[in-house]
């Protein structure tokens, strides 16, 4: 609507259809890929709700806004939905337009693939900072914005005031990072270490004490070359390490991939969705639920098996 130079104070249903239209067919500038379904639906639904708040402080008539909602009845109320003041509906007032949503499940890495991306890594820094992405769940920030004294490597350190046992690594979300790297919870949390970071970390140590000014740096990833060595890493250096090792390797990683290949191996490894959804950070276990879908071979081994039990 905005592209035609309307108000959207002042759309009908019918510019709201033009404009879904126009979101669906137009490629977006920066990749110059069609938007998802989701996408489309959250435009959607600011507009739907600025024509609400317009309406209600009187700028436009109220069955403008009303045209663009129509009331639904829920037969199966979500986990904690509230009935209102007046209790006892199940009606709620839902957009009339919507976009199709197709839920694809996070793109994730094989084992063999994860092995082979570790094993490519040309650097013990690179390493470590794969198998903590991919044993630890990490997003790239958290990992970016870890400091020295986050990494509690020692079986037992309670002599040291650590209440946790085993190795584990604290995130913090810290404000002040030189790379500005963030960590998008505002919780700090802990994450337990598997041997493999913990003697990928070791080796990290040792080659990182032949970059003279690294010693200085309390950051755990810093860069061992160049001008900016011993500065910590930033966000892109790191994406670009991760997408040339990839490309080494013959397949697509993004950092966030390797976020997706530890929760949806904890989650098919028979880890409880409560214990994922804090070995993550997520706040809503809405965000840890994408992770709970069925892969093709999922489905066939309940059909054959089923099968195979109605046969005897």
């Amino acid at each position: 609507m905005q592209r035609k130079g309307n108000r959207p104070a002042s759309s009908r249903l019918g510019e709201l259809a033009r404009y879904k239209f126009a979101l669906e067919q137009t490629p977006a500038r920066h990749n110059q890929r069609l938007l998802a379904g989701k996408t489309v639906n959250a435009h959607l639904t600011t507009v739907c709700e600025f024509s609400r708040f317009c309406a209600a402080q009187g700028h436009i008539p109220q069955e403008v806004a009303d045209r663009l909602v129509a009331p639904r009845f829920l037969h199966h109320t979500p986990r904690g939905y509230q009935r209102g003041e007046h209790g006892g509906h199940n009606m709620i007032r839902a957009r009339v337009l919507k976009a199709p949503e197709i839920e694809k499940p996070p793109a994730t890495l094989t084992c063999e693939q994860t092995q082979h991306i570790v094993d490519t890594a040309r650097t013990a820094r690179d390493r470590l900072l794969l198998s903590i992405l991919l044993n630890g769940g990490l997003r790239i920030g958290q990992a970016l914005g870890l400091r020295r004294e986050d990494m509690h490597l020692l079986p037992d350190a309670s002599h040291l005031g650590c209440t946790h046992r085993g190795a584990h690594l604290r995130v913090r979300p810290r404000q002040d990072n030189a790379n500005g790297a963030r960590a998008k919870s505002g919780r700090s949390r802990v994450v337990p270490l598997v041997r493999e970071c913990v003697q990928r970390y070791r080796d990290h140590v040792a080659e990182r004490e032949e970059v003279p000014t690294a010693a200085g740096s309390d950051y755990v990833f810093v860069n061992s070359v160049g001008p900016y060595a011993a500065r910590p890493m930033t966000y892109s250096n790191a994406k670009q390490i991760i997408e040339r090792i990839g490309n080494r390797c013959g397949f697509r990683a993004r950092p966030h991939t390797m976020r997706h290949t530890a929760a949806t191996r904890w989650i098919r490894s028979g880890g409880d969705p409560d214990v994922v959804q804090t070995l993550l950070g997520h706040v809503s276990s809405a965000s840890t639920a994408v992770y709970l879908h069925a892969a093709d071979d999922d489905l066939r081994t309940a059909v054959e098996l089923a099968a195979a039990g109605a046969g005897r």
